[in-house]
């Protein structure tokens, strides 16, 4: 027997007005969000970035192939990794049937990391995705938006990520500082450890190019990639919500693995 509320249907109905007058208003803020989104200023990206991608090297111009506007998503994929995280490959699995309809409205999507385009080319296989990812490996531009750090940020400055400062890592041989299970485990799935698992982080940028110049015009960072994965979406209209129950997340390929 369910210890969830059972109501008749008119009482249903209540609550259902109730909560449909707060998602009327959570929608009129999402439309001032966005707005306000595009009212930010612009910064000038003065430093010529290089990626490896399926076409060779290209710089951040050509990344935008010919449209004004570019979504970078910052793929958990680091060069110690063996396999992209866990998470941002769940989110991955929903982007390729978008793509043609952000193209017709002037915008180019791909995703970055820092793992050897060779590596990130498998995984794609693997995963079977078609989207665009290129490689940032010996680039700058990672470190740059503040999405990966290096060994000494973490360990001797502490890092800023998500518009924060974190504190130092404090790791000792054989120990993870006292990170998480959580952490722990998704690093293992990656095939490394978690303070190298932590030098990459999840994220979106946007640019804009006018005549010869590129700006950076957003960023987010950790929950504020929410709105972007689809299954979230989703799950939050379920009847049991996101149902996280311990450590769930796996790549598509892996659920029947337990």
């Amino acid at each position: 027997m369910t210890d969830h509320p059972i109501a008749g249907r008119a009482e249903w109905q209540a609550a259902r007005d109730e909560l449909l007058a707060l998602e009327k208003e959570h929608t009129r803020m999402g439309d001032e969000l966005a707005r306000r989104r595009r009212e930010l200023p612009w910064v000038r990206v003065e430093k010529e970035y290089r990626f490896d991608t399926d076409a060779g090297t290209r710089t951040l111009a050509e990344l935008f192939d010919g449209r004004s506007q570019l979504f970078v998503y910052h793929f958990m994929f680091g060069p110690r990794y063996e396999a992209g995280c866990p998470v941002c490959s769940s989110s991955a699995d929903a982007v390729d049937g978008v793509l043609a309809h952000l193209h017709a409205r002037d915008v180019t999507m791909l995703y970055v990391s820092r793992a050897p385009l060779e590596t990130l080319q498998a995984y794609k296989r693997r995963m079977g995705w078609r989207f665009p990812w290129v490689s940032s490996a010996g680039s700058d531009f990672n470190f740059d938006f503040n999405i990966s750090f290096t060994e000494e940020q973490q360990r001797e400055k502490g890092i800023e990520y998500n518009f924060q400062r974190e504190p130092k890592l404090e790791s000792r041989p054989g120990q993870d500082g006292g990170l998480s299970p959580v952490l722990d485990q998704f690093a293992k799935s990656c095939g490394t450890d978690a303070p190298t698992f932590l030098r990459d982080r999840p994220g979106m940028s946007t640019f804009v190019r006018e005549d010869d110049a590129i700006y950076h015009t957003y960023s987010t960072f950790a929950r504020g990639l929410d709105g972007l994965w689809n299954m979230y979406q989703w799950l939050d209209r379920a009847p049991l919500g996101r149902n996280e129950k311990g450590i769930w997340w796996r790549r598509h390929d892996e659920y029947a693995k337990g």
